[in-house]
């Protein structure tokens, strides 16, 4: 079969990086000589794992937790941008710039807002960080789960939430194409760094079709100059599931000094 779903769902927004992110996707597939299938009925952990995938991209945290032996990796991107170079990226510790707070331990028992349990950037960077800071296991006073990144951002602006963890790319996005999202909010410290977020394939991958498919990513790049400008994408690197174990080891060295859970 020739029809495929390929997809980019982690970064969509603003609408300049979705209609880049579409712009690439097509060249991909025009360079693979394929065809693409309309994936509008499926949810995330169903992309991941449907046997019609192309490629598409998760959170290395996922990776690692949810997915372990199950896709192969692809490739990671190595984005050129102010907080995210060298094919890593991390999670930048957000507050209001009207919090008089500046130090991270100033923010015990403040109001936290992660994205998500399951996010990388948005929990487990964070609780790697928390974790020496806690006190029997906690750390702030109470954890919103807002769903996103950019709802985290209006928690923070809104008053919500004093303290939040938003991946370093998304901030760069919103700060370049949306800067009303961010305006009025600081970066506290920056996360530990971390991979940059897998491009993933069907597990049933053989390597040369794995190269393959990395290839027609960074030729479409050197197709579509325009898209390297707006995405910030200068290479996609290749990558394996080992390069995502920092990751488990981060939540381990949390789970070791007794923040199992973010809380």
């Amino acid at each position: 079969m020739s029809d495929h779903y390929a997809e980019l769902l982690m970064y969509v927004a603003p609408e300049a990086v979705q209609r880049a992110n579409q712009q690439w996707l097509a060249r991909i597939v025009e360079r693979l000589n394929l065809s693409r299938r309309n994936a509008d009925h499926l949810d995330l952990h169903g992309l991941w794992l449907a046997p019609e995938l192309l490629v598409t991209q998760t959170c290395g945290y996922p990776l690692m937790t949810q997915l372990r032996g199950q896709v192969r990796v692809i490739g990671r991107p190595r984005y050129e941008l102010a907080h995210s170079s060298q094919g890593e990226h991390c999670s930048l510790l957000l507050a209001r710039d009207d919090d008089p707070r500046t130090a991270l331990a100033d923010f015990y028992l403040s109001r936290g807002v992660i994205n998500g349990h399951d996010s990388n950037s948005g929990m487990n960077l964070l609780r790697e960080r928390l974790a020496p800071l806690q006190r029997g296991g906690r750390f702030f006073a109470s954890v919103g789960i807002s769903g996103a990144h950019r709802e985290s951002l209006r928690w923070l602006r809104e008053n919500l939430a004093d303290l939040a963890a938003i991946d370093s790319v998304t901030y760069d996005y919103l700060a370049r194409f949306a800067p009303l999202e961010v305006a009025g909010l600081r970066i506290v410290p920056h996360s530990a760094p971390s991979p940059t977020l897998p491009y993933i394939g069907p597990l049933r991958l053989s390597d040369e079709h794995v190269a393959q498919i990395r290839e027609a990513m960074n030729l479409a790049l050197q197709d579509l100059p325009q898209v390297v400008d707006t995405l910030g994408i200068q290479q996609v690197l290749p990558a394996r599931e080992d390069d995502y174990r920092v990751l488990l080891d981060y939540q381990q060295q949390a789970v070791n000094a007794g923040y199992s859970k973010l809380q």
